[in-house]
């Protein structure tokens, strides 16, 4: 029988436990929802620069998009560190890991890329031979195009590195990790150096894989977000410093580029998920919500934990719901800073409603996300 004060031991290393659960948790559900409310907010406002045959729309609201918009691609990132945070390094078995993520991720998937084909034969007038073919073309690319859904493959590209680097990260040092993610920070200034330099470090036309290719993209992100769970998050003034000076230069950036880009790649370019101002806006985020102390009760508590479970389903419908309301609502003498906040508001709560209402059919969350 244990003693009395190894039982206090075992009582406070259990509530200790517990609390570190339930902060932990409840940290990463509000980083998800606002990852998904960002993602909304983007897609609402490439409604006011992009034009339908994806050109520049040079509205006298191109300027203003420029400082409401800079902070909003920091939501693909925090969506990857998210899932490092929680996945790295793999802690079951191969089969297991990938079973979960087909019934948490592909499944899902498949069915929503089949609702949007079929969402089109209405909306656009598609023949069933393109509803079909739409169907059929899953495996190839997205069912039909619907832009949105390039992050599932992404993902799950990521899972499938998954087994490859958790017997790394098991085992490598703070300073290992820390080198790595400084020569991914540093891939990530490369958009900005083509500025000047078209091809570096082996770049030709005859070689798609130069010096540094493979510390290029999400995985950083990826790797990040276990970095942070093992060695915590940046200090509060840090995550600051970081936020502000990423938004800044994002921010100045796009009003430069206003002037000198011919499409919409070219305007966007300081936006690009792998950007390094972009990671230090998506690195101070994700510090700064880890840092704050939340409180677990009341409505608002509900109502993230809840949104947080259903983010990946309300990922999928918002883009339907865009298309409603914007037309609706961008007919008003309102201005885009009011515009573009309000239908990401109301997309937001209807996306989360109809899925909320969904989900009270038995089983269909498997289903949908």
């Amino acid at each position: 029988m244990p003693t009395f004060a190894e039982k206090t031991t075992i009582n406070v290393n259990i509530i200790m436990i517990h609390r570190n659960i339930t902060n932990y948790q409840y940290e990463l559900d509000i980083l998800r929802a606002l990852a998904c409310f960002l993602v909304i907010w983007q897609h609402v406002t490439e409604c006011y620069y992009i034009q339908p045959d994806f050109t520049i729309n040079n509205s006298p609201d191109i300027t203003m998009i420029g400082w409401i918009n800079s902070l909003t691609p920091i939501e693909v990132p925090l969506f990857v560190m998210i899932s490092g945070y929680f996945l790295l390094p793999m802690k079951s078995d191969l089969t297991q890991f990938f079973r979960k993520r087909a019934l948490r991720v592909v499944y899902p998937f498949v069915i929503w890329c089949i609702v949007y084909a079929i969402y089109y034969y209405f909306k656009r007038n598609d023949t069933i031979q393109d509803v079909i073919n739409n169907i059929l073309h899953i495996p190839v690319n997205f069912g039909t195009e619907v832009g949105h859904l390039w992050f599932i493959y992404m993902i799950l590209g990521l899972y499938i590195l998954t087994p490859v680097i958790s017997p790394w990260l098991e085992q490598c040092s703070k300073k290992q990790l820390q080198g790595y993610l400084c020569l991914w920070g540093f891939t990530n200034c490369i958009p900005y150096i083509h500025l000047v330099f078209p091809a570096i470090l082996g770049e030709c036309f005859w070689n798609p894989s130069p010096m540094l290719y493979y510390f290029t993209g999400f995985a950083g992100y990826y790797i990040l977000g276990f970095y942070i769970r093992r060695y915590n998050s940046l200090s509060s003034r840090t995550s600051l410093i970081l936020i502000v000076t990423g938004y800044l230069f994002t921010a100045f950036f796009y009003q430069y580029r206003i002037n000198v880009a011919t499409s919409v790649s070219e305007l966007e370019l300081g936006w690009r998920f792998c950007a390094i101002n972009i990671s230090l806006m998506a690195f101070g985020v994700f510090s700064l919500i880890k840092n704050i102390h939340w409180k677990q009760n009341g409505l608002t508590a509900g109502f993230i934990k809840d949104l947080s479970r259903k983010s990946y389903a309300v990922y999928f419908i918002h883009l339907i719901i865009v298309q409603y309301l914007h037309p609706a609502i961008s007919q008003t003498d309102l201005p885009i800073y009011i515009n573009i906040p309000l239908i990401t508001t109301i997309c937001f709560i209807c996306s989360y409603l109809i899925i909320s209402l969904l989900y009270l059919i038995p089983g269909i969350n498997k289903y949908i996300g």
